[in-house]
């Protein structure tokens, strides 16, 4: 079992930046691939970026590359996301995600644990 908690969203202005952590206790936090995954109001819930278990390789969603960057820290169980540039269509709810296999990248489904999430709120 893998708990999984985000920290860091809020509201701010369009053009600003934010960070979000997600903190992972319960079992071996370097064997997994973590994502991010947002849900905006009356939308599915889309894939953000993620990176793999030794950090070597990250992949981001078109809508945020170049804008926002994935990494973690295997000693604190930690990853994070940074997203500059904020646009108001980045509002939704942020979730981390772990997963067991490898070759998760993009697909919620491979992802097997699940944050509640936190609120990241872009006004214009």
């Amino acid at each position: 079992q893998v708990q999984l908690a985000e920290s860091g969203g809020g509201l701010v202005q369009a053009g600003g930046s934010l960070g979000l952590s997600c903190a992972a206790a319960g079992s071996t936090f370097s064997s997994y691939n973590m994502g991010w995954f947002r849900q905006a109001p009356g939308k599915e819930r889309e894939f953000v970026a993620s990176i793999t278990w030794s950090g070597a390789n990250t992949y981001y969603a078109r809508s945020v590359k170049g804008r926002f960057t994935i990494s973690r820290d295997n000693a604190k169980n930690s990853v994070y996301l940074q997203m500059n540039s904020l646009k108001p269509e980045d509002t939704a709810v942020y979730y981390c995600a772990a997963s067991f296999s490898r070759a998760a990248i993009a697909d919620r489904v491979d992802y097997d644990y699940w944050g509640h999430g936190t609120q990241v709120t872009v006004s214009s």
